[in-house]
């Protein structure tokens, strides 16, 4: 699962995972940025197999055994 990273024009960050609309963050510093993003796309996986929903093959690929 990738996270992009980009600088706005107002100098804040803004995470991004492609394949899980919606799941988007800012933070004051890159780094930031990309932990809440990750964070954020954790929370909806869970939801999703929670609740039934389809999750993308490359997520499930990281849970395969």
């Amino acid at each position: 699962m990738k996270v992009a990273v980009d600088r706005e024009e107002d100098g804040r960050w803004i995470g991004e995972v492609a394949i899980l609309p919606g799941v988007l963050a800012y933070g004051d510093t890159e780094q930031e940025a990309r932990n809440r993003t990750e964070a954020l796309a954790l929370r909806v996986i869970a939801d999703r197999i929670e609740l039934g929903e389809s999750v993308p093959d490359e997520v499930l690929a990281v849970f395969a055994a």
